[in-house]
This record gives C-alpha cells, structure tokens and sequence, in this order.
C-alpha cells in the first residue's frame, strides 16, 4: 500500500494568534497566500505524473487543504477525521493502512501528518517535522513475515 502525505501549502496566518486555536472557524477559513497558491500548483503537477488513476484522495475540511487539493485536478473527499491536531491513529484507520489496496493521497497538516510519519517509521522523537506544501510518500510491503514501511519519496516544491 503506498500513502501519500501532503501537507498544506503555505496559508495565512491565523487572524488572532493569540487566542485562536487550530481547528475553530478562523482557522478553518484561513486561505492560501500567493506564494501557497504556486507550491501547491507545483507540486500537483509533479504529483499527478506520479499518481495511478485509481487513487483514491482526502482532505481536511480546512479551505487551505482544499485549495491545496483542488491544484491536482482530480476527484476527492472532505474528512473530518483530517481536521488541524487530528489523531494519527485515526488517519491510519481511514486510509485502512497498510491492508488498503489502492494508493491513498492524504492532504493534511502538522503535527498530525509528522505524528504519522514518525510511527510509520519507528521514530524515537514523537513526530517529524513536514516542510509547507511537501510531499511523503510512503509503501508498506511485506519481507518474508515481517512487514516494513519505505520511504518512496520526499518531496518539497522548491525540489521540483
């Protein structure tokens, strides 16, 4: 099963930083800037040369990870499950990692995504640290008994 994790493109920052916190409606409403705009534009185009036409693709409902989802021009869902400070362990359940059987693009935020990344391979630290608009994707495949997660590629826009 490959997981693709794409972080949200770089957004505006939260119109109270003070007092708002992730996931309440200023933040949910909180837009890409310009420069937010091309990375996620770059990196759709390089991620849809990579991607089967059988992926399936998820979102946060937070309108910097739709605009960011929206670039790749393809079909996908909202999931609650992927708002701002989620729960890993809820991501893994959707995407049904590692059973699942068609590639999964999953466009989020940190630290969840980090949170996952760290899990998936075994990191000491609680979760790593996903660059603004990155890509990572990830397979798990089996080696004998043992099952084993891979990193496919990092990717950031400023690579492509």
């Amino acid at each position: 099963m490959d997981l693709i994790l794409w972080r949200h493109a770089e957004a505006h920052e939260h119109p109270e930083p003070l007092t708002g916190e992730p996931g309440d409606a200023q933040d949910m409403a909180r837009r890409l800037t310009a420069r937010g705009e091309k990375q996620a534009a770059r990196m759709a185009t390089w991620l849809d040369r990579q991607l089967p036409d059988g992926a399936r693709i998820w979102s946060s409902p937070a309108l910097r990870c739709e605009q960011t989802t929206l670039a790749l021009g393809r079909k996908f869902k909202l999931r609650e499950e992927l708002r701002p400070d989620g729960d890993p362990l809820a991501l893994l359940e959707l995407v049904q990692w590692p059973t699942g059987k068609s590639p999964v693009v999953v466009v989020g935020h940190q630290p969840t995504l980090g949170r996952v990344v760290a899990r998936l391979l075994g990191l000491t630290e609680p979760e790593c640290s996903v660059k603004k608009g990155a890509v990572w994707w990830l397979r798990h495949r089996e080696r004998g008994s043992a099952g084993q997660t891979v990193i496919v590629t990092v990717q950031t826009p400023e690579l492509i």
